[in-house]
């Protein structure tokens, strides 16, 4: 339960050290089972994760069989309190507490149970459980531990409980021994290194079965028998805190073992016939794995540690497993000798599946713990028992484990052992220092309760894949980031009119021939090789768009007009114009700021950069240029993409963020407003700025004040900058309130600037549709933070859901979320028109990257379902991002050197698709006809030079054949006219002769 094996067993295992005694004493008690020893072995040498979206791995939405047991647990130890009250003797925990543990006054200081009956039985009704763990204190009941004269306020008190379960339908479930031995047995005989305890334990259950037995289906009779041995009697750190050798630990062991089989067949004999219940003893143990996966030496270790701990069979009706939180905490996966610890319950059932025939398995105890200042927001809790149970259900329902019933531990705050009251593991919050000892629910009482009236996990957060495809207008893109333009041909031979001399032997260079001038052609967009090589790239995806970012900094390097690359603009051009001949059209982003380069003219940085309100000039008239020069062939607009992001810049206090913020805004709405007065009759294009939005879900459901982080963050995330553009022309209200009120508190200086009237009727409505970056969802809790900076002025903390897909940089792979933004965004700012300009996650795969084309599959019916059901007027799907950067997470859908990766094909299939239609459903929107088209366009520029080729040679071939025809035809035409030049007479004498 709370007593931790820790790390010494499997360090003694892998350097060879035998199994204990006691557990090889329980061999020879147990007969065969279909299992066979060290077929568990198997485990370790298979690969469930090489692939991220096995549909085995994958969090599992499903049921529980509908005879599942759900129950809680408690030690008396722990819980009952009284340990001086009516009769009860003293244990061995008492007395260890008095002079091992002195910073705990008295365990009178626990949840005292034993007075709070009712309470705890309130609690169980509150859970709707189906049966209740608890143990009986051996000196309450027997306060010198023989079974001769019983203690009958004990007896009282245990046959009140009973009766009380019986009378609620939850089922007794009673463990014999949870640790705390009589104190008269240590001392008369020593503990359990005395074999009279054998006797003396068989003795004490008999009493309990002959009592309680017609009311007891499930009995336990030794909690966690190792713990007692190794920690008892080994390394002192529980009671009765002995340190001993390793003989001592394995006769400790032994004695334990002939208890329970004894205990066992006494039960069989004498009262199973009648009471028809069943009998085990629960055992405990972590999870071990191999330090490297392919090293056979370390999945021997590993199959040898924890078949030590687990190798009982026949004296038991059914596997009664411990997977407490104390066996990996701390929670760390440090190798210790070729081996990690690892949270992997499913991985300990399977094991158990295999090793011992695949018993009927209890999860005895299994939760998780936290400090002792948390009351009852426990949100750690949740999700640890989040995923242990979605791993109990992946084993029933995936691998065929026999699980018939969960304990969640425990049922109430209490003592924990070696840590006293410095941690909590229970469901019910318990002031210790209060005299009522009120119970209350923590939230993940609240989560178990859910769980068990839903019997598991059934699917609520997203609908069902659905068929369907979106419009022929429909905008199926690719995004690529900042495109540094080449400024000058990579191609030169054909615009270079000198000609060059080898110096092939000497120094390898090309000399100049001076006086001599070649014949050339005028440039050409093709003499760029990354335009060819983009070329290339989006023929091969399909798509129908390109988004990619100019330089700011390239195209206007002082800032101003005075100084416009001319060169640059020509390379973005060509970009552009090359891409419409493969019907690919442009969506492009003016500026492109990151966290690491902020994309500014050198001028403008030095200046002031976006503290500067004279930068939103400069960006107009950079705007201006750009519309001019590319507006013709460019119809989709971005002015700034994720300006809500650069508060990882403008970061040295709160109010920095918010004026550059202000700023970009005045940018952005300028360069609209000169768009829509100047060029839009005429160029018939769009603008827009695309924010970064991920969605946000309360990290605790059962807690208002995470509710409340979830949109607040949305506020400060996404309305920051949408409100005053899509709405009212100002910041939230929400935003400015909740800066005010931690100004008030003195917690932030940090405000938001005031928009005049001008600036006000200049931003609203500057947007012609939402542009929105979506990657993942974020599971926000409400944490208040002091300081005046953006991320603390916000007052929230990100919690990683464990039990979730996640990319190698952790971004949870959450599609539904998507779904839900986009209502959001429909719900507050009405039908306006959505591009998703960025969505993508990152896939440490070179070639097959299944993750990437799980998400995409997943995120883009998400977006039909928002598109088809919820009426969300969706106009493109921009997948994040054409290629990948060297030494960053890799989002690309080809290789640094350009190699396509399989996600290209997938993605491919889904455009020409146009979503995903009915089975038997015709082509939309004549793709047939643009499927030909484009196949033939990707043949042309992949066989590019071979056309080439082929084309010099056709034509080579076709000059030789006419001039030899033309020689021939000659040749015959003179031949005629020496005849008709021959005299008569000479004519005749020939044609005689």
């Amino acid at each position: 339960v709370a007593g931790a094996p820790g790390n010494e067993w499997i360090s003694a295992m892998s350097r060879g050290a035998p199994p204990p005694a006691a557990l090889l004493a329980a061999l020879l008690l147990l007969p065969a089972a279909a299992g066979l020893p060290g077929e568990g072995s198997a485990i370790w040498s298979r690969n469930p994760g090489a692939s991220p979206v096995n549909a085995s791995q994958l969090f599992l939405h499903d049921t529980f069989p509908k005879n599942f047991l759900w129950g809680v647990g408690t030690g008396a130890f722990q819980v009952e309190g009284s340990w001086r009250e009516d009769g009860k003797g003293p244990s061995i925990w008492d007395r260890f507490v008095r002079t091992r543990l002195q910073s705990v006054n008295s365990t009178a200081a626990s949840s005292d149970s034993y007075i709070f009956l009712e309470k705890d039985l309130s609690a169980l009704d509150f859970l709707g459980v189906s049966f209740y763990q608890f143990s009986i204190s051996w000196p309450r009941l027997f306060p010198d531990g023989t079974a001769a004269v019983v203690n009958a306020k004990g007896l009282q008190y245990y046959n009140a409980l009973l009766d009380a379960l019986v009378l609620r339908h939850i089922q007794p479930m009673v463990t014999l021994y949870h640790w705390d031995l009589p104190l008269a047995l240590q001392e008369k005989y020593g503990g359990w290194k005395n074999e009279s305890m054998v006797d003396i334990f068989n003795d004490y259950a008999t009493y309990c079965f002959q009592t309680f037995g017609d009311r007891v289906r499930y009995w336990i009779t030794i909690h966690n028998p190792y713990l007692v041995a190794w920690h008892g009697y080994g390394t002192g750190i529980h009671a009765p805190g002995e340190r001993g050798d390793i003989a001592t630990v394995y006769t400790v062991g032994h004695n334990l073992i002939k208890a329970h089989a004894k205990v066992w067949h006494n039960y069989h004999s004498n009262f199973r016939p009648r009471q028809r219940g069943w009998l085990s003893l629960t055992l405990g143990s972590h999870w071990v794995e191999p330090g490297r996966s392919e090293a056979a030496a370390d999945a021997a270790r590993c199959q040898q540690s924890v078949a030590a701990q687990q190798q009982v069979r026949g004296t038991a009706d059914f596997f009664a497993l411990s997977f407490g939180p104390n066996n990996f905490k701390p929670p760390s996966t440090v190798p210790k000798m070729g081996q990690n610890v690892s949270l992997s319950l499913r991985q300990v059932l399977n094991w158990i599946k295999l090793e011992y025939g695949n018993p009927r398995i209890l999860i005895a105890e299994n939760g998780w713990f936290t400090d002792s200042h948390v009351t009852t927001e426990d949100t750690t809790a949740i999700y640890m028992m989040k995923n242990f149970l979605n791993q109990v259900l992946q084993a029933v329902r995936s691998d065929e484990v026999q699980v018939f019933g969960y304990t969640a531990w425990s049922l109430l705050d209490g003592f924990e052992w070696q840590d006293a009251y410095s941690t909590r593991r229970g469901l019910f919050y318990v002031d210790f220092n209060s005299k009522q000892k009120e119970r209350k629910p923590k939230s993940s009482a609240r989560y178990y309760k859910q769980i068990i009236q839903e019997n598991g996990f059934p699917l609520k957060e997203a609908t069902p894949d659905m068929q369907g495809q979106f419009p022929c207008g429909f905008s199926w893109g690719v995004t690529e980031s900042v495109l540094k333009p080449e400024l000058m041909a990579s191609s030169p031979q054909f615009t270079d009119p000198s000609l060059y001399v080898w110096n092939a032997t000497g120094n390898r260079r090309l000399h100049r021939v001076k006086g001599v001038k070649l014949k050339t052609r005028q440039a050409q967009c093709t003499d760029f090789i990354s335009i060819k090589k983009q070329l290339e790239m989006l023929a091969r995806m399909g798509v129908t768009h390109f988004r990619f970012a100019l330089d700011w900094a390239s195209v206007l390097p002082s800032g101003n007009l005075t100084s416009a690359n001319r060169q640059a603009l020509r390379y973005y051009r060509c970009v552009v114009s090359e891409g419409l001949k493969l019907n690919v059209s442009a969506m492009v982003t003016l500026y492109h700021p990151t966290h690491a380069r902020l994309g500014l003219p050198g001028p403008l940085r030095l200046g002031g950069g976006w503290l500067n309100p004279a930068t939103a000039q400069a960006f107009r008239d950079y705007a201006g240029l750009c519309f001019r020069e590319l507006g013709d062939v460019v119809r989709l607009w971005i002015t700034i993409n994720e300006p809500n992001r650069l508060s990882d810049i403008y970061n040295r206090t709160g109010n920095d963020t918010y004026l550059a913020a202000h700023h970009l805004l005045m940018a952005h709405a300028l360069a609209w407003r000169l768009y829509d007065r100047r060029y839009r009759a005429a160029q018939r294009g769009a603008v827009s700025l695309a924010l970064h939005s991920d969605w946000a879900e309360p990290a605790n459901p059962f807690v208002d004040s995470h509710w409340k982080a979830a949109e607040r963050f949305l506020q400060f995330e996404i309305a920051w900058f949408a409100e005053p553009l899509f709405g009212s022309g100002d910041y939230p209200p929400a935003m400015r309130e909740h800066l005010a009120a931690r100004s008030r508190r003195g917690l932030s200086g940090s405000a938001l600037p005031r928009f005049t009237e001008a600036e006000r009727r200049l931003v609203r409505g500057a947007a012609d549709f939402y542009a929105l970056n979506h990657f993942t969802t974020r599971f926000v809790m409400h944490e208040q933070r002091r300081g005046s900076s953006y991320d603390a002025d916000r007052d929230v903390q990100f919690l990683q859901d464990i039990t979730r897909l996640s990319s190698p940089s952790r971004l949870a792979v959450l599609p539904w979320g998507a779904r839900k933004l986009l209502r959001w965004i429909r719900g507050h700012y009405g039908d306006v028109d959505i591009y998703i300009t960025a969505s993508g996650v990152d896939d440490q795969a070179r070639e097959n990257d299944r993750l990437r084309k799980y998400y995409l599959e997943k995120y883009v019916q998400e977006a039909l379902k928002a598109y088809l059901i919820d009426k969300v007027k969706i106009r493109g799907y921009y997948a994040f991002k054409l290629t990948e950067e060297k030494s960053k997470p890799r989002f690309g859908f080809f290789t640094s050197d350009f190699k396509a990766k399989s996600s290209v094909r997938f993605y491919n299939k889904l455009i020409s698709s146009g979503g995903f239609p009915a089975e038997h459903s015709g082509p939309a929107c004549g793709q047939a006809q643009r499927d030909r088209e484009c196949a033939v366009c990707s043949l042309l520029l992949r066989r590019k030079p071979l056309i080439f080729f082929g084309c010099c040679l056709f034509s080579t071939l076709v000059l030789l054949l006419s001039i030899i025809i033309f020689h021939q035809r000659r040749r015959k035409f003179w031949k005629g006219k020496n005849v008709q030049n021959i005299p008569l007479k000479k004519a005749r004498k020939r044609v005689l002769s």
